[in-house]
């Protein structure tokens, strides 16, 4: 589906990111050029972007690409590497038995890559040793609505975000994580929809609530248990819906007795104000169109299924679901984790929402051909790699992930990496992982990949080539095949994506009989209708026609048709808090940055809102541990430590701690915080518990920092006790680190930072601060900078940066240099709040100052927070402290 002409041609594909799967717009220009845009018709965005998604256009180039097969570090051809991979796994599987090898894969893969590496796994080589790295996020999820609803299935769709009257917020920072559905969702409030957030940090999805829960850490199910119990004190529940449709009722309200359940008890035990719990009782009560979304903050915990159940049991308690505007929504955070989710992705499912049931299993293996399927669930992600440690899995292929900085205990994951004999890894670029690999197979990249994707709402989109492959890249599902057949294996001849579509889509039609998750109306699609495949979302009938909502008629995919109500039970967390570790360390996302940031780490406007690993403190417990804002600190658990700079904030609950989780190797090495998670884990989802790890925070205590800008990326000196970090710019690198050794630490790194520069240095030294800077010129440009002190004062680096982008340096620049200020005022843009149209806070704080109210105002003026809006929230707290400072009232609806 293209148009416009041959020099400028436009593919409709979808974003590379969130679950949301926002259509987008390529202009395609020449080399590997492309102008982002919102695809305008696209049922998921309506042309709408966040900030990830308009900068898709700076993340395609090759910088860092794998583009042909390695073995052992030296380039190979595909037979040969294919050969290799196909001959390894096969000694292997002959010597040990099919589950001595391993798949992790991931939901950046297509549909297509999905079916067929879960083909190969499950169906021929005969193991369930294939996880996603969805189990990360999304496996409570799935287990709970097995046990609800008898499938993995998402009851709504988006446009029930518009039409409810209440949205719960379960542990979703919808405002950074999803900022194109919320911005929907913020538009429903002009018209009175109503906010809860349920989350122990004041999240900008929470400022902007009409109320906040700030619980304790792990209390959701007690909360939810509590909902339910004054639903039934006040007669609030749908008595005729569950008698019709619903069983264990009376099983779950005979658990709910084993503890008083009266609003203060909860609240107490949850950590909230008794006004604040019945607050949300009351307006759950009172809004029968309810959505409540669930996210990362209920799923990655030890309870993370029994979260999931706890929500889902209020819903199917008062019938809000299967009609607009009122479901349970788990809402995913990978492009393509439901289509993974789909295809058999995850160890403990077959392809097609089919499990491991004799029944489920010969059909699938009747329907592949392939005697050998797999009779029993294989190893989840966190098994997997304890038995990739302990020697039980001797050879796997990591496909599309990065374990080495995703996983929790990641210092752990990358023991058992190195210890392990065999070790594949396709991806489009270099990770933290592939330095792990025997093999490196290069996959294609997100401009250039073809086929389909699933999203939170069912809906099936087209993922088209910007680009032709680069180099040696191949389609990951064609890697795949291609190592299928050097093992022997017959059924993975398919001639293009689209056959592989079709396979999968007949596969949902097969021997089904009640099924939701059936493709019948595509699976006979031409190679045309493929290509031209607009939006739809599943089920998808006979004659072609999408789903927006499931059980609408009251019944569910279990064997009577009703759902299922589970009791659900609050118990703390698999590790307390104690004298040696007292804080409760939860770690997430952040706005502008995706994942281990190998794409987003491409683009420097995603990288100026939060440029360096930081850790969220409440002022209280800074002040008891000796910590001020933007001062470094040390994060130490049981698994490790990190170094991050302390951010002193109110918005963090007593007693808590927050870390984003993006930063990796390439970025900022003791930055990264899976090496602080426990691996703990639901023992029904096998979903790690990411939001609490005992911890313990204190100072750095560095004697020295510095920076130093190059036009390229510079990897820290090998062995150096250093806390480094790398944050791209426009024109050039910048490099930030701190040290606590002396004189002959700084000189050190300074000679390694050195090596090969050329041009005139012009430096300036003062032994008594321990100020050095210096300068490299060649031909009029600024080559590099140099800046170390032990005073802890340097100067600001924007005008330092924007100097590299100066074809000749004047004679005020290169004085500037030396005494580490602008010749005259600096332009100060302050930090970046609107990365969509690169608005900085001074910008935004000047509009204020003149009058601007409003985000809506501040919006007219600058431009920021008119495009995904997920600033909106930081612009209203900018509007709250200048208002407060100068005692004038703030507007902020």
């Amino acid at each position: 589906m293209a148009d416009g002409s041959a020099a400028l041609q436009t593919v409709k594909t979808t974003c590379a990111y969130c679950g949301v799967g926002c259509g987008v717009a390529g202009a395609v220009g020449q080399g590997r050029s492309v102008a982002i845009a919102g695809d305008a018709i696209h049922p998921a965005n309506f042309g709408r972007l966040c900030s990830k998604g308009l900068a898709l256009g700076a993340t395609v180039g090759l910088e860092g690409r794998l583009l042909e097969p390695m073995i052992k570090g030296k380039v190979a051809s595909w037979n040969e590497a294919t050969a290799l991979v196909a001959k390894r796994f096969k000694e292997t599987i002959a010597r040990h038995g099919p589950d001595s090898v391993a798949f992790y894969v991931s939901g950046q893969l297509l549909t297509e890559d999905y079916y067929v590496a879960n083909k190969l796994m499950k169906g021929f080589i005969g193991s369930g040793n294939i996880d996603t790295n969805s189990r990360l996020c999304m496996a409570s999820a799935v287990a709970a609505h097995k046990q609800a609803f008898g499938a993995d299935l998402v009851p709504g769709c988006y446009e029930d975000l518009e039409l409810a009257d209440l949205v719960v917020f379960s542990g979703h920072n919808a405002a950074w994580t999803h900022p194109v559905l919320y911005r929907r969702m913020e538009a429903a409030r002009a018209r009175g929809q109503k906010h809860v957030v349920i989350d122990p940090r004041r999240t900008d999805t929470a400022e902007g609530a009409d109320l906040h829960l700030a619980i304790a850490p792990q209390s959701d199910v007690r909360l939810w248990n509590g909902l339910l119990a004054d639903l039934i004190r006040r007669g609030a529940l749908d008595r005729d819906y569950i008698a019709e449709h619903v069983n264990g009722f009376e099983q779950t309200v005979a658990a709910l007795l084993e503890m008083d359940q009266s609003v203060s008890a909860v609240a107490a035990d949850c950590g909230v104000p008794v006004e604040a719990a019945q607050d949300f009782y009351d307006l759950f009560a009172q809004h029968e169109r309810t959505v409540s979304l669930f996210s990362m903050g209920a799923n990655q915990s030890v309870q993370g299924v029994a979260k999931g159940l706890a929500i889902i049991n209020a819903h199917l308690a008062t019938g809000r679901i299967g009609k607009p505007g009122a479901c349970p929504f788990s809402i995913t955070g990978q492009p393509n984790a439901m289509g993974g989710r789909e295809t058999g992705g995850m160890a403990n499912t077959l392809a097609g929402h089919m499990d491991f049931s004799p029944e489920d299993r010969d059909r699938v293996a009747r329907f592949w051909g392939a005697p050998d399927t797999a009779r029993a669930p294989g190893l989840k992600a966190i098994e997997m790699f304890d038995a990739v440690r302990d020697g039980r899995i001797k050879a796997i292929w990591v496909m599309a992930t990065n374990p080495a900085v995703s996983l929790p205990d990641s210092g752990a994951i990358r023991e058992a990496l190195a210890a392990c004999p065999f070790v594949v890894v396709s991806d489009c670029v270099e990770t933290d992982t592939t330095a792990f690999a025997h093999v490196k197979l290069p996959a294609l990249g997100w401009g250039e990949k073809d086929g389909t994707v699933t999203n939170s709402e069912r809906r099936i989109s087209r993922q088209r080539a910007l680009f032709p492959p680069p180099g040696q890249a191949k389609s990951d599902w064609k890697i795949v095949a291609d190592v299928a057949t050097a093992m022997g294996f017959d059924g993975f001849g398919w001639a293009s994506n689209a056959a592989v579509f079709r396979e999968w889509a007949r596969l949902t039609t097969y021997e089904n009989k009640g099924r939701l998750l059936n493709l019948a109306g595509l699976s006979a699609l031409t190679p045309e209708a493929y290509r031209d495949l607009s939006p739809i979302q599943w089920p998808v009938k006979a004659e072609g026609e999408g789903t927006p909502r499931l059980f609408v008629d009251g019944r569910f995919q279990t064997p009577d048709g009703r759902a299922r109500m589970t009791p659900t039970r609050p118990r703390g967390p698999a590790e307390a808090t104690s004298a040696a570790f007292p804080m409760s360390l939860n770690t997430g996302r952040i706005r502008d940055q995706w994942h281990t940031m190998t794409r987003t780490g491409l683009a420097p406007d995603l990288c100026r809102h939060a440029p360096e690993p930081y850790v969220e403190i409440h002022p209280e417990d800074a002040q008891a541990r000796g910590l001020r804002d933007g001062v470094l600190a040390r994060v130490t658990t049981a698994r490790g430590e990190a170094v991050a700079v302390a951010k002193v904030t109110d918005r963090q609950r007593r007693g808590g701690l927050f870390m984003p989780m993006h930063w990796t190797d390439a970025f900022a090495p003791s930055g990264r915080a899976n090496v602080l998670v426990a691996p703990n884990v639901d023992p029904t989802s096998g979903q790690p518990e990411f939001k609490h790890t005992p911890a313990r925070i204190s100072a750095y205590r560095e004697t020295w920092t510095g920076f130093f800008l190059a036009r390229s990326a510079l990897n820290p000196p090998a062995g150096a006790d250093l806390v480094w970090r790398r944050i791209p710019q426009d024109a050039c690198q910048r490099h930030e680190f701190a040290g606590r050794g002396d004189a002959v630490e700084r000189d050190a790194l300074r000679k390694v930072l050195s090596k090969g520069l050329a041009g005139e240095l012009v430096t300036y030294e003062d032994a008594a601060t321990g100020a050095r800077r210096e300068a490299w010129i060649a031909d009029g440009r600024l080559v590099a900078a140099l800046y170390m002190t032990t005073t802890g004062r340097l100067p600001p680096r924007d005008w330092l940066v924007e100097l590299f982008a100066e074809e000749a340096l004047s004679a005020e620049a290169r004085s500037a240099l030396l005494f580490g200020r602008p010749s005259g005022a600096a332009a100060d843009r302050g930090p970046l709040v609107c990365a969509c149209l690169k608005v900085g806070a001074r910008t935004i704080e000047t509009a204020i100052a003149e009058g601007a109210s409003t985000p809506d105002v501040v919006g007219k003026a600058t431009g920021a927070g008119t495009n995904c809006g997920s600033c909106r929230p930081e612009i209203a707290r900018m509007i709250k402290a200048l208002s407060a400072t100068s005692k004038e009232p703030a507007h902020v609806d």
